[in-house]
């Protein structure tokens, strides 16, 4: 946006030096409400992608809270078999949310969920077999925890498709040329007020574009709701 909008000042400013004078476009206002309306539109959408991503974690906290619960009725060893691959899969839960994840971690880290889960179904299986009095809360709860992985992991990459992104980034370059060609043929420029305009909507963007990006960056989900159950769970 700067540099467009510096290269468009100066093209103005050989226009004016040939005789043409500024006058009000109507693609300037075009522009103006195009990107204030993608702004708003992507801005929005990403942050709902966000507070889903937060939901989750209080939703999968929820579940493998309900299924820990349930593991303490049971009888020993399955008891305390299983309340530890909760924790330990509480504790891989934390540890993949504190550190980015490219393609190659996350492909481990859902190899090793995957493995967690699987030995709660065969303890649960046991449990089962044994012929525990709590059979439907108990599988009931493993189900909750099998469905909401799957969830997470498709509210980890559900991101804003690529076209919209680039559409912003097009409608805020296109914005800034405009109007920088508008403030060269301008007797007064306002080279403050467009400054800021460029600022602003640069922050918009990056605000918008950190909310995508849910493994990296400033705004992160919180995992309170995990850290207070995995402290529950080590009581």
């Amino acid at each position: 946006m700067s540099a467009g909008w510096l290269l468009a000042v100066s093209h103005g400013k050989r226009m004016r030096a040939r005789g043409r004078t500024s006058s009000e476009s109507e693609f300037d206002t075009a522009s103006l409400a195009l990107l204030g309306l993608l702004l708003a539109f992507t801005f929005s959408l990403a942050a709902a992608k966000h507070d889903e991503r937060r939901r989750m974690v209080v939703v999968d906290a929820n579940a493998i809270g309900d299924l820990y619960t349930c593991a303490s009725l049971l009888n020993d060893p399955v008891r305390t078999q299983l309340q530890d691959v909760v924790r330990d899969y509480v504790r891989l839960r934390l540890e993949a949310a504190s550190r980015p994840l490219d393609d190659a971690r996350l492909a481990v880290y859902l190899k090793q969920c995957q493995q967690k889960l699987d030995r709660m179904t065969a303890l649960v299986q046991e449990a089962l077999a044994a012929g525990t009095s709590i059979a439907v809360p108990l599988t009931n709860s493993l189900n909750e925890v099998s469905s909401n992985q799957a969830l997470r992991v498709s509210a980890l990459e559900d991101r804003l498709p690529g076209s919209i992104v680039l559409l912003l980034v097009a409608a805020a370059v296109v914005t800034a040329v405009l109007s920088g060609r508008e403030e060269g043929l301008a007797d007064r420029p306002d080279t403050g007020g467009m400054v800021a305009f460029v600022l602003m909507v640069a922050v918009t963007v990056f605000v918008t574009l950190d909310l995508n990006q849910p493994q990296r960056g400033l705004i992160r989900v919180s995992q309170a709701p995990m850290e207070r159950l995995l402290d529950s769970m080590s009581r």
